[in-house]
């Protein structure tokens, strides 16, 4: 394999590579800057450089208030963000994230999408690895599915979901009898009708507006749909030949391996 074009363990390449691990801690009589600070040298950044950086990046994360205080009297969300710092300190091309926001609440998860697009905005690529499919949604460029170990699907959200572009357009009564005939799915929901028209076409949706106007249908809402990430994570770990969901973990070709006390 490689990464950034160049084998994996290449130690110059991976000191361009910066690095938050999945519920990682900091030692708790550190501050937040000689955290990030540590981190740094680690990195073997020069210390005047790693400085500098470490008042750059907690503002870029929020905490520049908080950088001088105990990394012991963090709550989860100001610890996540104090990670993030620390996987930038070498100002690094690509930023691996395992589950920036695992256990942060929903405001906290907001403000580290929004400090994600502030670092790519800085140029760096970020990979980020979550199960919070619509934190994916929302922040990557592109995505990719993994499937037992294995890469189902990637591309951006739009290659992605484009065949299950769609229009719901929603009707007072009962479907028009010529519904099937046009190719339209119709859903009865109380009271009302959604003709679900497909292939997120305007161009057929306006016909079959017009046809419902002609008749003096009473036409409630237009909506356009597509497929969210965790719709077609659902459809990729599904087994197409016995219809039920892939057991989690990677692949395997014989049985795991029973241990006996």
């Amino acid at each position: 394999g490689t990464i950034l074009g160049h084998r994996i363990g290449h130690k110059e390449t991976l000191a361009r590579v910066g690095y938050l691990p999945e519920k990682h801690r900091f030692p708790e009589y550190l501050t937040g800057r000689q955290a990030i600070e540590l981190s740094g040298s680690l990195s073997r950044v020069p210390r005047a450089r790693r400085k500098a950086r470490a008042s750059d990046l907690l503002d870029l994360v929020g905490m520049g208030d908080w950088g001088d205080r105990l990394v012991g009297t963090y709550s989860k969300g100001m610890m996540q963000r104090v990670g993030i710092a620390a996987a930038m300190i070498s100002d690094p091309d690509l930023v691996v994230l395992d589950e920036p926001t695992d256990g942060v609440d929903p405001v906290g998860r907001k403000d580290i999408r929004d400090i994600l697009i502030r670092i790519r905005e800085r140029g760096a690529c970020v990979f980020l690895n979550s199960h919070l499919l619509s934190e994916l949604e929302v922040v990557c460029d592109r995505v990719a599915i993994l499937v037992q170990g294995e890469v189902a699907a990637q591309g951006t959200i739009g290659e992605l979901t484009q065949d299950s572009h769609r229009y719901e357009l929603r009707i007072e009564g009962a479907p028009p009898p010529w519904a099937s005939e046009a190719g339209l799915r119709s859903e009865s929901d109380d009271g009302e009708t959604v003709l679900i028209i497909p292939q997120g076409d305007p161009a057929g949706a306006q016909t079959i507006i017009d046809r419902l106007r002609g008749e003096s249908r009473v036409i409630t809402s237009m909506t356009p749909v597509r497929d969210s990430l965790e719709d077609l994570f659902m459809k990729y770990v599904k087994d197409p030949e016995t219809g039920k969901d892939r057991l989690p973990g990677a692949a395997r070709t014989t049985p795991p391996t029973k241990v006996s006390s």
